[in-house]
């Protein structure tokens, strides 16, 4: 009864094989837009976004035959909620060895809630440079909870969600997992 319970309290939203088709029609969809790649950049936003962000360049890579380069962008001391939290938050690295002046970047996150991580993003990122373009790719986009006027330019799946749940991605390189999955759960906070 208590299994029957805990499997009630969440709901597979993507899996094996939808995960991968889902990673693969979002890079067919950069390649249409982007070609050859020659002036764009991919920028994952931490800690989660690097996941997303390392399959999609290798899964580009492996399409275009060409280097496409990656930085991982942290935004925490950039997010207008970075002093109202009770204890300290514990900053990730950036490490985004290239200029963006000029580029079109294209920023990764696994999951699009209410915008404020991408609008800490946007001004995160100028210290490396200013942009021609910027684009927002995310795997998950929760439906009605935006607070800023921000949607991405490439959705993998939207979702219908209640301030009671919460999307999980689970990447094999992140957890002791077999197989990548993307969980509605209920929120424990």
């Amino acid at each position: 009864m208590l299994y029957l319970f805990l499997e009630m309290q969440k709901r597979l939203l993507l899996g094996h094989p939808q995960l991968g088709i889902t990673l693969g029609r979002l890079c067919q969809q950069l390649i249409e837009n982007h070609n050859s790649f020659e002036n764009t950049v991919l920028l994952g936003l931490q800690p989660r976004g690097t996941f997303l962000a390392k399959r999609i360049q290798l899964k580009l890579e492996q399409l275009t035959g060409k280097q496409i380069q990656l930085g991982l962008l942290d935004t925490t001391f950039f997010r207008d909620d970075f002093r109202r939290r009770d204890s300290p938050v514990k900053a990730n690295e950036t490490k985004i060895d290239f200029l963006i002046e000029g580029k079109q970047v294209i920023l990764i996150d696994d999951v699009f809630y209410t915008g404020r991580s991408v609008r800490a993003a946007l001004d995160a990122m100028t210290a490396f440079g200013r942009p021609d373009k910027v684009e927002l790719l995310s795997l998950v986009v929760r439906k009605y909870a935006k607070h800023v006027p921000i949607y991405p330019d490439y959705v993998g799946k939207e979702v219908n969600t209640l301030d009671t749940q919460k999307v999980l991605v689970q990447w094999t390189e992140q957890e002791a997992i077999e197989e990548d999955n993307v969980w509605l759960i209920k929120n424990e906070d």
